[in-house]
């Protein structure tokens, strides 16, 4: 059984005549309970519940408070190449888009790796457009020997390997991986995936449970909201996220929300998600998932990220570039999406603990550096 059999229990169901029938009633009664059923938490994202945003957010702030403190993970991504095969409606890594296509050598690779760690950041997230042929396991892993000279978490967002591709980078020194399945709608995932090897769903979709069986300490995962109907994403997104926690214990499972941001060429299907539709996601799901770390990026304002602090956020990324080459040099590529939030490392540490907060620049240890 894979999460795929769980999602097609779900395929065809009838969220609009499920979410017409919730109740207030239903709503109080979720929102009492330990622990939420698929159905709760399904409760909890429907337009009535928008109307209890601030109960929610009392449960919510208590389940961060009791399994997380009041402490947020810091990190920033680090792109090392744009190449991608894919053509993919949404993406300015588009394969059709013309941007400069950039790819760092191991002296770039070094020289990025050195400015972010002046920063003290000891958390980063390894980025490359998916081209399998142009950035293939063996680069990957060498940047990854680089890295570990700098850093004491390497995370990976990159095209979906197998299992085996995942042990590799592993023993390279990768901890975590982050794979969006982008959207979990099977038709619309067809529709926005033109072309190229990231048009399989499934083995996509298998992606983050190949890392978890690979023996990844943490697995991260989401859809790009606005391709869909977000309540519908949001709750594939939750018990997929459920799925992982329930069968692999000893992985450590976050999601992530992000939202279309501005980008190289034209998308304009895009499915509306206001602030408050983002907010009720994330307290449903911290509701839903009170063990799950979650994590809001700089696509989102500096305004809201402030504010949504004390509502289940675990994690945040600081002083970023979405440019391969962009911590280091004025040769670099064009961004992947725009940013909102540009705030440095210095100012997300002070913004922190003016609210109260613990920047926490690294809370792992590779075995090889004790």
């Amino acid at each position: 059984m894979s999460f795929y059999d769980e999602y097609l229990e779900f395929k065809d169901f009838d969220f609009k005549s499920f979410f017409r029938e919730v109740t207030d009633h239903r709503i109080e009664a979720a929102l009492q309970k330990r622990y939420l059923s698929r159905e709760d938490f399904l409760v909890l994202l429907s337009k009535r519940a928008s109307n209890h945003l601030e109960e929610m957010a009392r449960r919510a702030h208590e389940e961060t408070l009791k399994h997380f403190g009041k402490t947020i993970e810091l990190f920033t991504p680090m792109y090392i190449d744009n190449h991608c095969v894919n053509k993919c409606a949404y993406c300015g890594f588009n394969v059709d888009n013309k941007i400069k296509r950039k790819k760092l050598s191991a002296e770039e690779i070094e020289l990025e790796a050195q400015n972010i760690a002046k920063t003290g950041l000891k958390h980063i997230l390894v980025l490359t457009g998916e081209s399998p042929k142009g950035t293939p396991v063996s680069y990957i892993a060498e940047a990854v020997q680089i890295l570990k000279k700098y850093f004491d978490s390497i995370a990976i967002e990159i095209y979906p390997l197998s299992t085996e591709d995942y042990k590799t980078l592993i023993e390279a020194g990768v901890d975590s991986l982050t794979v969006y399945q982008e959207v979990y709608d099977e038709n619309i995932y067809d529709r926005v995936h033109l072309a190229g090897p990231k048009k399989n769903y499934h083995f996509r979709l298998d992606a983050p449970e190949r890392g978890c069986i690979a023996g990844m300490r943490s697995v991260n995962i989401g859809a790009l909201l606005g391709l869909s109907d977000w309540r519908q994403e949001a709750f594939f997104s939750g018990i997929h996220a459920n799925y992982l926690q329930k069968n692999y214990p000893e992985v450590c499972v976050s999601l992530s929300p992000p939202r279309i941001r501005p980008h190289a060429g034209s998308f304009t299907e895009i499915y509306d998600v206001n602030d408050r539709d983002l907010v009720q996601y994330i307290l449903a799901l911290r509701i839903y998932m009170p063990f799950a770390g979650i994590t809001v990026s700089t696509r989102e304002s500096k305004e809201l990220r402030d504010a949504i602090l004390p509502l289940g956020v675990t994690k945040m990324s600081a002083g970023v570039s979405t440019a391969v080459g962009g911590h280091s040099t004025d040769d670099k590529s064009e961004s992947q999406f725009e940013i909102s939030d540009s705030r440095s490392v210095v100012e997300m540490k002070s913004m922190l603990k003016k609210q109260g907060y613990q920047p926490i620049f690294k809370d792992w240890m590779q075995f090889d550096r004790i």
